[in-house]
């Protein structure tokens, strides 16, 4: 920073620079792996990356910016970002150089390197967590990065990746996420089975989203509803309000047999309409809300109506 606050004078110009080539490579995998770094992209994702990493810091544990570029325009637009970004290396560059940085086309104006941000997965279930979504082989990053999203709307405690699954640091996948990457803690490389057998040892059931599955979830919603409020009748087949991991599958296979039999059950969002079938993004979101409805509801039950 300057005296004035600014990001560095002198802005870096030079598209062929080492730097800006440097950077530019963690577009790709192996380089993100060798470094353990990714980039966030726009003002949204550096917005969030930039928050978790101040928190970080006022938490006495390291933060996750190593680097911000950005421009001029966009410091105008966003002023806030020159106290975000303080305590990082943070200089301004020209709208040329963060075109040969960025993924995209059209960068937005700014661009952070960032460390990896997954955590192990025992970190993850010894913290008690009541909603998990789990992705089985996605393979599309936008999906990836949609179902994230949907995840932290839903007010999930963590996304677990396993293995084989696309690459959560993939520029279109974070850009997906909308920083909700930045959000809630995400897990990579899980194997499905000692997943399955760690959730269960802690009391978490496991749901497969299915469109084959016997379980209606608006049947099963309905049930969950009707015995809360009125505190009788048949238990439920699965208590929606129970902690929860959520298995979603491949866009195009689903789950394998071999993830189905992991869960406890295999439930079907309903199609009403003549669609053949919800996108993973859709489904996944329609399941993580049931779940999460269903345990706010029983963490904040609803007072009856007072009498007239």
């Amino acid at each position: 920073m300057n005296e004035t606050g600014r990001l560095q004078d002198f802005p870096l110009s030079n598209p062929r620079a080492d730097r800006v080539k440097d950077v530019a490579k963690l577009a790709g995998r192996p380089a993100r792996l060798k470094r353990g770094q990714f980039l966030a992209e726009g003002p949204q994702a550096v917005r969030e990356a930039l928050k978790l990493h101040q928190q970080r810091i006022a938490a006495g544990v390291p933060g996750i910016v190593t680097e911000v570029f950005a421009s001029e325009s966009c410091l105008d637009r966003f002023p806030e970002f020159d106290e975000l970004a303080g305590g990082t290396n943070a200089r301004l560059a020209t709208e040329e150089v963060l075109a040969a940085m960025a993924d995209t086309v059209n960068p937005q104006g700014i661009v952070a390197v960032c460390r990896f941000v997954d955590v192990p997965l025992e970190e993850v279930l010894d913290a008690g967590p009541r909603l998990i979504a789990v992705l089985c082989q996605v393979r599309d990053p936008g999906n990836a990065g949609t179902v994230l999203r949907a995840a932290d709307s839903a007010g999930a405690d963590a996304v677990v990746f396993t293995a084989s699954s696309v690459d959560i640091y993939n520029p279109k996948a974070v850009r997906s996420t909308a920083g909700s990457l930045f959000h809630l803690p995400v897990v990579l490389g899980a194997d499905p089975a000692e997943l399955a057998q760690a959730c269960r040892v802690r009391g978490i059931g496991i749901l497969a989203a299915d469109g084959y599955g016997q379980l209606d979830l608006d049947v099963l919603q309905d049930e969950n509803a009707r015995r809360r409020l009125t505190g009788t009748g048949p238990d439920s087949v699965y208590d929606l309000a129970a902690p929860t991991a959520w298995f979603f599958g491949n866009e195009a296979q689903g789950l394998s047999a071999e993830e189905l039999e992991l869960a406890d059950h295999r439930v079907a969002v309903p199609v009403y309409g003549a669609a053949e079938s919800l996108n993973l993004g859709t489904a996944a979101t329609v399941c993580l809300y049931a779940s999460a409805r269903s345990q706010r509801r029983v963490q904040a039950p609803m007072e009856p109506e007072a009498a007239t």
